[in-house]
């Protein structure tokens, strides 16, 4: 089988108004040496109001005055092509800002729908996003390789496979519908050296645009791998500031290590408790759909860092307690465990939402409640009416952070759950709970959300992991 680099460069990696693109040109030069290349890309950042934002959260913004009847000023999602054109060969240029242009108008026509519905939501948010965002940077990209020499073609929405369910604002990946859909992108990466395709965005069986939900540049990548991984020796590139290392560098300044290797469940969990290595759903759909592809996380600047993720690692080197994050703004449910079964199941099958854990239950005059740990304290604060319809019972407690210590073999790690409760103690914070149990590849330690406390939290047991003996 030939092989296949699906790299995935997000918004940080394009830079402001695309200022890194050559250093992904050198990158896309490198990988293509070895293997046919997918290129997937998120809208580029750029400086609004001195300030660093992304073109999504612009057009979100242009999306929100629409449905309130002001005038919008497509301006600002234009300048930061138009910076990215000066990157395209003289012979291109023409062609290239057309094209930005009509999809431009696309984005504007969508807005025009918005302020006369009064409504900016479902395929109108999709369609602003799509073609002020990352279908129109595919596009320009696209110019930007051929002028580097590079044989590329970009892929059209009308031969799109990401195929999604209508769920238009968080949509869900439909792999046995697309599978039906991958042929126009299979004989397009037979002609060309390159691809390059936008993220975020899916397509109903009916042709509809859609959105995963943010961060969805990660599931467009996994997804793709997921299709093609039966014809190509598929591995899937995430370019991104930096490998993975032992903790959050913006929280943590001493004793950093870097992680060599995770397991696709290190990496989800890691994903899940305020890690930003990759979207945990986009782990979920490669298990789910059975493939077993490598994943790798390549600093950008330094392509010879990187941190491979596999179902089972190779190697089983280096500290067993991996990594230590944290993630703040949680919420803890408590629920008779009769009724936690009924909305487990409502929460995954009718709302399609994974970003809870389950602790350990416990019980209280011969009932058992069970305790659910709500990742997005606001996402339960909106749907608490639905969540306490299971159980009037139930309580939901807010302002709750969790610090989380990850890693497959924790188990040789002597007394870690002890010393880690211990170093947070001694730093002068209180646990409201912890969840650990023998061989579990996750320690969770939950504390008040106020201030600083996560960061606190987040440095005393990072001290302590360069000091823990395991065997």
């Amino acid at each position: 089988m030939k092989n296949l680099v699906i790299s995935k460069f997000g918004g940080s990696a394009v830079g402001i108004d695309g200022v890194l693109i050559p250093t992904i040109i050198k990158r896309i030069n490198e990988l293509k040496k070895e293997a046919k290349v997918i290129a997937v890309f998120s809208a580029p950042l750029t400086i609004q109001g001195g300030k660093q934002r992304s073109l999504t959260d612009i057009a979100l913004e242009a999306g929100q005055k629409a449905e309130k009847g002001k005038s919008v000023d497509l301006e600002e999602l234009r300048r930061p092509y138009l910076k990215i054109l000066e990157l395209v060969d003289k012979k291109l240029q023409d062609d290239c800002k057309k094209t930005v242009e009509l999809f431009l108008e696309k984005a504007r026509l969508s807005l025009g729908e918005a302020s006369v519905k009064r409504e900016f939501a479902n395929e109108t948010r999709a369609k602003v996003l799509a073609y002020s965002g990352e279908i129109l940077m595919s596009h320009v990209m696209n110019y930007v390789l051929r002028s580097a020499g590079i044989r590329s073609d970009v892929v059209s929405f009308g031969i799109w496979p990401i195929i999604t369910d209508k769920n238009f604002e968080s949509a869900n990946f439909l792999a046995s519908q697309a599978s039906h859909s991958v042929n126009g992108v299979e004989q397009l990466l037979e002609k060309n050296e390159v691809l390059s395709i936008g993220g975020f965005i899916g397509k109903t069986t009916d042709g509809i645009e859609t959105t995963y939900e943010r961060g969805g540049s990660d599931r467009t990548a996994a997804d793709l791998g997921i299709l093609l991984s039966k014809k190509y020796n598929t591995k899937i590139d995430f370019e991104k500031d930096g490998a993975v290392l032992s903790a959050d560098p913006r929280i943590v300044k001493d004793e950093l290590e870097h992680v060599d290797n995770l397991s696709y469940n290190e990496a989800r969990i890691a994903g899940m408790f305020g890690m930003k290595i990759l979207d945990p759903i986009a782990i979920k759909e490669i298990v789910e759909n059975g493939v077993d592809m490598p994943i790798i996380i390549t600093d950008m600047t330094n392509p010879e860092k990187i941190t491979i993720i596999e179902r089972k690692p190779s190697i089983k080197n280096g500290h067993p307690l991996k990594i230590v994050t944290g993630k703040k703004n949680c919420a803890i449910l408590r629920i008779e465990s009769d009724s936690a079964q009924k909305l487990f199941h409502s929460l995954e099958n009718d709302r399609r939402y994974n970003e809870f854990v389950v602790l350990s239950p416990f019980t209280k005059d011969d009932i058992e409640f069970t305790r659910i740990l709500f990742l997005d304290g606001d996402y339960a604060k909106r749907n608490e009416r639905y969540i306490l319809a299971f159980d009037p019972l139930a309580s939901i407690t807010y302002n709750r952070g969790v610090i989380t210590l990850i890693g497959d073999e924790m188990w040789r790690v002597q007394q870690v759950a002890s010393k880690a409760s211990s170093r947070i103690g001694e730093a002068g914070l209180n646990i409201l709970n912890m969840d650990a149990q023998e061989e579990t590849s996750r320690i969770i330690i939950v504390i008040e959300d106020s201030g600083d406390n996560i960061e606190k939290a987040i440095r005393a047991v990072h001290a302590e992991r360069s000091k823990i003996k395991f065997v």
